[in-house]
């Protein structure tokens, strides 16, 4: 069974005197119980999408169910069992802690006693500050308040967008492991992130970029998916070597990843060839390796890779 199923959906939006295509056509579902990522870079249309689900805007077309409810004629439903945490942090900084938990406890007119429980693991790491002000928090502190209020009715569904920008490393992986905990409590999750390395940590995920769905899978299965062997390189000169590598007639695709070029070929064949032509070039200092793709690779291969229409005409990806 799926907790939420997406059909169709497509959301445009007047930019000046350009419509924009924040949503295009796309179909997905998250079964109940999944943690599941939407994985892209900012303006890919998470939020659109996360703003639709929980019934903060209507789509142009296409349907949309939570838990059984359509989200336009069921709104007041879902609402009401939906905990949902947008990117930016929305609780009301003028008051303490403790007050913004009660105040959302009281709005789905439940108590902190009632579903202390559930939030416990996440609530007790802030509760010492429960007096301070939610605009004096540090970032992840403010995180797991956002956390706490959006949990405290016991939703069945949780949206939470983009909920790790902007913290630090080590508070983003404890976000993560209280999100492993809230998934044993059986509650359904949909997560937005444009870190691919957090692919790793759903269920399933859905890579996005443009409004257009790329995969959705397993995090191992789109990697099994790289058909290609994939290459590191480097050399003293990254930005000839970038400008060769793309004038190179066997070149498949190639970016830039930290201080290495990722390269692909057409019909590769082995390392050497490509160290023949970069040392032709004049490049010193070369290091060629091959190495297992990442998911932020797979992103990269398919965002460049035609998308094909049902009909067989190609996607124009914005």
């Amino acid at each position: 069974m799926s907790d939420i199923v997406i059909n169709n959906l497509t959301k445009t939006y007047q930019n000046g005197k350009n419509r924009v295509t924040a949503l295009d056509n796309i179909s997905l579902e998250v079964a109940n119980g999944e943690l599941f990522g939407l994985i892209g870079p900012d303006g890919a249309g998470k939020t659109t999408l996360f703003r639709i689900l929980t019934t903060l805007l209507k789509s142009d077309s296409g349907v949309a169910g939570v838990a059984g409810y359509e989200v336009v004629k069921d709104y007041r439903k879902i609402r009401s069992i939906i905990g949902y945490m947008p990117g930016r942090f929305s609780l009301y900084q003028d008051l303490t802690v403790e007050e913004n938990l009660k105040f959302f406890a009281t709005i789905f007119g439940t108590t902190i006693a009632d579903n202390y429980d559930l939030i416990k693991p996440i609530y007790s790491q802030i509760e010492p500050f429960k007096n301070r002000k939610a605009g004096q928090l540090s970032g992840g502190m403010k995180q797991k308040l956002a956390l706490s209020c959006a949990l405290i009715h016991r939703p069945k569904v949780l949206f939470l967008d983009e909920p790790t920008s902007g913290v630090d490393p080590v508070s983003r992986q404890e976000f993560w492991e209280m999100l492993q905990n809230l998934k044993k409590a059986g509650i359904t999750i949909l997560v937005s992130t444009p870190y691919m390395d957090e692919a790793s940590l759903c269920d399933r995920v859905a890579l996005i970029q443009d409004g257009t769905i790329l995969s959705v899978a397993t995090p191992a299965k789109i990697i099994q998916d790289f058909a290609k062997p994939l290459l590191a390189v480097k050399s003293d000169n990254l930005h000839h070597l970038n400008q060769d590598l793309k004038s190179f007639e066997h070149t498949d695709s190639v970016y830039i990843f930290g201080e290495y070029l990722h390269y692909t070929e057409k019909n590769y064949q082995s390392t050497e060839r490509v160290k023949s032509y970069l040392t032709q070039k004049g490049h010193t200092g070369l290091e060629i390796k091959e190495i297992p793709p990442t998911i932020e690779d797979c992103f990269m291969e398919l965002s460049l890779r035609p998308q094909i229409n049902a009909d067989g005409t190609q996607i124009l990806l914005k």
